[in-house]
């Protein structure tokens, strides 16, 4: 998931969504494939399929399912080759949402996003309404206290090709250009800098506060239901929900 307007919107939702044991593994094994998908099945030469396969092992996430994950992203699986999508939609208050999904068959997965978004509120937008909102960057979470400090931190980000560093209160959220994330990942395990997380993600150019709790319900309703797609790999928004509100809404 890629909500990425706040770090509490993402710790909230993620670690809900992690609660279910099959969900986790869904989501992990999407993570994989993705990654064989766009730098092959060897993750002695893929890092992104590396740290994937790390993550999984760590969830205790059978063999059998990585390496299905990884065949399917490379296309032994499947039944045909997979086709990589870009969906978009605005929930309620505005709010942008870009659908990133992976299929081999497009009318099948158009209609259950269509379907997904508009029983709950949304609107299924045409290609290119949406988008132009969003940048295409590498993004990485670091943990604070496992880190160097800022300014030693920014040196190795600098040099391995990052461009931003943000202060996300509890973690470190490190921006590159996309043709720049392999070098960032490289250069953060040559320092051994564990990464709480790492992805290629569209990252909103600018946020959209929501402040009516019902359109709060109505957003995350729509992301968590296209979340448990079985074709979606991973959902951006550009939604400013307040730390408060989420927390009433999760029951926290």
């Amino acid at each position: 998931m890629a909500g990425h307007s706040k770090f509490a919107n993402i710790k909230h939702r993620k670690g809900r969504q992690d609660e279910a044991r099959g969900k986790l593994f869904s989501k992990l094994a999407k993570e994989i494939l993705s990654a064989a998908r766009e730098g092959g099945g060897d993750p002695s030469m893929n890092l992104r399929l590396r740290y994937g396969i790390d993550r999984a092992k760590a969830c205790s996430m059978p063999r059998d399912n990585i390496e299905r994950a990884i065949k399917k992203g490379t296309g032994e699986l499947g039944g045909g080759s997979l086709e990589e999508l870009l969906y978009e939609a605005y929930a309620p208050g505005g709010v942008a949402i870009l659908i990133e999904a992976l299929t081999d068959n497009r009318n099948r997965t158009a209609g259950e996003v269509k379907s997904i978004i508009e029983k709950r509120g949304g609107t299924f937008a045409a290609s290119g309404s949406v988008s132009f909102m969003f940048k295409r960057l590498g993004v990485f979470l670091l943990a604070k206290d496992k880190v160097p400090g800022e300014d030693e931190l920014l040196d190795i980000v600098l040099e391995a090709g990052g461009e931003d560093l943000i202060d996300e209160g509890e973690l470190w959220e490190v921006r590159s250009e996309p043709t720049e994330f392999h070098h960032c990942l490289t250069a953060f395990e040559e320092k051994s800098i564990a990464l709480e997380d790492s992805s290629i993600s569209w990252i909103p150019d600018n946020s959209v506060a929501v402040n009516a709790k019902e359109d709060a319900e109505k957003i995350l309703r729509i992301i968590d239901a296209l979340e448990d797609c079985d074709d979606v790999t991973k959902v951006s928004s550009n939604f400013d929900i307040p730390e408060a509100m989420l927390a009433e809404i999760h029951g926290d």
